[in-house]
C-alpha cells in the first residue's frame, strides 16, 4: 500500500536502510566456505553457541518447556489481570485447549527423558515399556538430543536479527520491484511479493498473518488471499537451515535453496491453476466484487516508490526496540511456543513412524513413483512424504537412518517445499480468517508434493 509520507531523504535515514539491510542480507544469505563446506554466517555462529552450551543444552530446554507449561498453567487457572497491560505474555502462554495439551506433552516428554538418565524407566512396572519407546534415540531422545539443541542456537541468533532484514525497509524495496512479477506470473496483485518475501526472509506465519490482515482489510479476493496463504507462506532460511542440519547435508545449504526455490515456484504457478484453489472466487471479505485496477507504471516508479517506502520505513525504526526488545520477544516466542510443538508433535509422529505401520501405509502410493524416479532407499522413503503434514520436520527426522545423501537430499527439499504442516503453517492458516478447510489443505499439501518431487529429484540426480 502506498504512503503518501514523503521521507527525509537526508544520509541517516538512507544509511539507516542501507547498512541493517545488509547486515541481514550477510548473515542469512550471503555464503561463506568453512572448512570446505559451504554455509551462511547464522549458522556458523549458531554451531558455536551449540558446542559451547553442549554440557548444559537438556537442560535449558527442560527449563524451557517447563515455562512454556507452567505459564501455560498459571494464566489459565488464575487469570491474572495484569496480564492485560503485557498483550505479549498474554499472547505467549494463553492458548487454545489443543496448544495447552501439545505444552503438557512436551512438559511430560522431556521430564520423562530427564529422570530416564538416571533411572531406567523400562524397568518400571505396567507403563515400562512406553517409557523406553518415549526415551528411545528413534523417538523422543532423537528430537530431545539432536534436533531440539540445533532449534534452541538458531532460534535465538535468528530471532535477534531477523529484525535487520524485516524491519529497516528491505521487504519494502524488493516488494515494489516484483510488482511487475506478480500479476503476469501468479495472477496476484504486486502487493503479494511483500508477503512472499516476508515469509521467505523471516518465517511462514509472518506471510499467513499478513495475508489474512489484508483479506479483512480488502485488500486481497478471497482467491488471492487462499493462493498466497497456500501457496507463498514459505518456509523461512531459518527452518531451512535446521532441515538441512537435521538430515546430515548443511555443506550443502546453497543448492538444497536453490533446489527448493526452484521447486516451490513451479508449485506457485501450477497449483492455483488446479482444484481446490481454481474454485475459490473473485469476491472480497465482505462479499464484494473488487475494482478494476490498472498498473501502468513503469520500473522506474518502482524503484523510486519502493525505495520511498524503505526509507520511511527506516525513519520509523529504532535499533534498540528492533533488536534487543522486539527481537528478544521473537526468540521467547520461538523458545516457548515452537520448541514444545516440534517435541510432542516430533515424539508422537516418530512413535508412529517406529511402532506402527501408519506412514509406510500412508506412503505406499508413493513407492511406484520414487523407484521410477530412481531414488535410492524408495520404500524408506515413501514413509517420510505423507510425515510433512504433521510437521515440517519429521520427515527429515525420520531420513536420518537413511544411508544415501541424494534420498536424505530429496526428502528435507521435498518436506521443505510442501510447505503445510499442521504444527504451525496448517494450524495458522485453519485459525485465520483467509478461506481454507483443512480437506482442502491436504489436498494442497498432494498437490505439491507431487509436482515438486519430480522436479526436487531431477536437481538431486544432478547434483549426486
Amino acid at each position: 500500500m502506498h504512503t503518501s509520507h514523503t521521507p527525509t531523504k537526508n544520509i541517516k535515514n538512507v544509511l539507516k536502510f542501507i547498512i541493517p539491510s545488509l547486515i541481514g542480507v550477510f548473515l542469512f544469505i550471503c555464503p561463506l566456505s568453512i572448512n570446505g563446506e559451504v554455509t551462511i554466517p547464522i549458522a556458523i555462529i549458531s554451531s558455536s553457541l551449540q558446542n559451547f552450551l553442549e554440557p548444559v543444552m537438556l537442560y535449558i530446554i527442560a527449563l524451557l518447556a517447563t515455562i512454556s507449561f507452567m505459564g501455560s498453567i498459571y494464566v489459565k487457572c488464575f487469570k491474572p489481570q495484569k496480564l492485560s497491560t503485557y498483550p505479549f505474555i498474554q499472547t505467549l502462554f494463553n492458548v487454545s485447549p489443543l496448544w495447552f495439551i501439545v505444552r503438557l506433552l512436551a512438559f511430560t516428554f522431556v521430564m520423562i527423558i530427564l529422570v530416564n538418565r538416571s533411572t531406567d524407566l523400562s524397568q518400571v512396572p505396567v507403563v515400562g515399556g512406553l517409557f523406553a519407546a518415549i526415551t528411545s534415540m528413534d523417538t523422543g531422545g532423537l528430537v530431545l538430543y539432536n534436533l531440539l539443541p540445533i532449534l534452541f542456537s538458531i532460534f535465538l541468533f535468528a530471532g535477534l536479527f531477523l529484525p535487520l532484514l524485516l524491519n529497516f525497509g528491505l521487504l519494502e524495496f524488493v516488494g515494489n520491484l516484483l510488482i511487475k512479477v506478480m500479476r503476469p506470473v501468479f495472477n496476484l496483485p504486486g502487493r503479494s511479493a511483500i508477503d512472499c518475501i516476508a515469509s521467505w526472509l523471516g518465517d511462514g506465519t509472518i506471510g499467513v498473518l499478513l495475508t489474512s490482515k489484508q483479506y479483512e482489510e480488502g485488500f486481497y479476493t478471497e482467491r488471492e488471499a487462499a493462493v498466497i496463504g497456500t501457496t507463498f507462506s514459505l518456509v523461512s532460511i531459518t527452518f531451512s537451515l535446521v532441515v538441512i542440519d537435521t538430515v546430515g547435508l548443511s555443506s550443502m545449504f546453497l543448492p538444497f535453496y536453490l533446489t527448493v526455490t526452484v521447486a516451490s515456484l513451479l508449485a506457485a504457478v501450477i497449483i492455483p491453476k488446479l482444484p481446490p484453489l481454481s474454485r475459490k472466487k473473485d469476491i472480497l471479505f465482505d462479499g464484494s466484487k473488487p475494482a478494476l485496477q490498472k498498473d501502468s507504471s513503469t520500473t522506474s516508479h518502482h524503484f523510486k516508490q519502493g525505495l520511498n517506502e524503505a526509507l520511511i520505513k527506516a525513519e520509523e525504526q529504532s535499533f534498540f526496540q528492533n533488536i534487543i526488545i522486539d527481537g528478544f520477544k521473537n526468540v521467547l516466542d520461538m523458545w516457548l511456543a515452537v520448541i514444545p510443538v516440534v517435541m510432542a508433535v516430533g515424539t508422537i509422529a516418530l512413535l508412529l513412524a517406529t511402532f506402527t505401520p501408519l506412514f509406510k501405509i500412508l506412503g505406499l502410493p508413493f513407492l511406484p513413483l520414487l523407484s521410477l524416479l530412481g531414488v535410492p532407499e524408495a520404500a524408506a522413503a515413501s514413509q517420510t512424504l505423507v510425515a510433512g503434514f504433521a510437521d515440517m520436520l519429521l520427515p527429515s527426522i525420520m531420513a536420518t537412518s537413511i544411508k544415501s545423501d541424494m534420498t536424505r537430499f530429496i526428502i528435507a527439499s521435498v518436506s521443505v517445499s510442501q510447505l503445510i504442516y499442521l504444527s504451525e503453517v496448517g494450524a495458522l492458516l485453519l485459525g485465520s480468517k483467509i478461506p481454507v478447510k483443512l480437506h482442502e489443505l491436504f489436498i494442497i499439501f498432494i498437490e505439491r508434493t507431487l509436482i515438486t518431487l519430480p522436479v526436487i529429484t531431477l536437481i538431486a540426480h544432478f547434483l549426486f
